[in-house]
């Protein structure tokens, strides 16, 4: 994911976020930067050190055919908008596999009562988890639908492949240190689906909030940002945990079943089952 080294040392974040495949991160980067130049010209003055994630496709997609463009990316950009966010083999989760299904892009949301009545969104590129592993409400699903598992070989349980990029989102005003408290616990709610976090995998997950939009403005010479209390943060954790959880379902069950580069097959989950 990159542009973290720069979240980490100020705090903030300006741009969009983006996710693509593995190699196709410097293409995306070099879009953002072109889009945001025009399009949002006082974000772009002076640098930019644009947020792009990926995670990896090349089961199922021609990875080093480098069909990703910058007329792509520039496309997702310019159709962003507010409203429902479509799920399953979709733009950078198109090729995905996560628990040997097909898989991709999901996305939850929690409104929460407490802690001011604040909304939590998340949205997950997933990619990860061996068949085996797979649960979903607490029932052992992925050892009970283990047909059409395309990495797991014989006894070779643990051929887990694959990453996800969790992004969690929310209108919730927080300080940069609790922003990074709240993205820790989307390991919590991949957790919740199985995810062991195995050593190919590269789980990374990024926080931020809407709110406080005024406060990293160059021209105040005294800045100030309202936040939710640690005593009251309690509620929106456990948003961030119970939708990192629904968003990964979700990702499984919007996708279908895909065909891809050399032949390649990966099932969706069955839903009658």
């Amino acid at each position: 994911m990159t542009g973290v080294s720069w979240i980490e040392e100020s705090g903030t974040c300006a741009g969009p976020i983006c996710i693509t495949n593995t190699h196709a991160v410097g293409v995306v980067h070099h879009a953002v930067v072109r889009w945001t130049t025009q399009v949002h010209p006082d974000v772009a003055e002076g640098w930019l050190l644009p947020v792009v994630a990926e995670t990896w496709d090349g089961y199922l997609n021609d990875i080093n055919g480098f069909h990703v463009t910058p007329a792509d990316a520039i496309l997702a950009l310019d159709h962003a908008k507010a409203g429902p966010v479509a799920e399953g083999n979709v733009g950078g989760g198109t090729g995905m596999v996560c628990y040997e299904f097909k898989c991709g892009t999901g996305t939850a949301s929690r409104r929460t009562s407490a802690a001011g009545g604040y909304t939590v969104g998340v949205l997950v590129q997933a990619n990860h988890g061996a068949r085996y592993q797979l649960q979903i409400a607490g029932a052992p699903v992925g050892r009970l639908l283990t047909e059409n598992a395309p990495f797991t070989k014989g006894k070779d349980l643990d051929n887990e492949r694959g990453s996800i990029i969790i992004v969690v989102a929310t209108d919730a005003p927080l300080l940069p240190h609790q922003l990074r408290r709240r993205a820790k616990r989307a390991a919590l709610g991949l957790a919740r689906t199985g995810s062991r976090a195995g050593n190919g995998s590269g789980d990374i997950f990024v926080a931020f909030s809407t709110a406080n939009p005024d406060a990293p403005k160059l021209e105040q010479q005294l800045a100030s940002a309202s936040f939710v209390p640690n005593d009251r943060i309690n509620p929106l954790f456990n948003a961030v945990v119970l939708a990192t959880e629904e968003a990964i379902v979700n990702a499984l069950v919007a996708a279908e079943t895909m065909t891809g580069f050399d032949g390649h097959r990966v099932e969706a989950i069955p839903h009658d089952r």
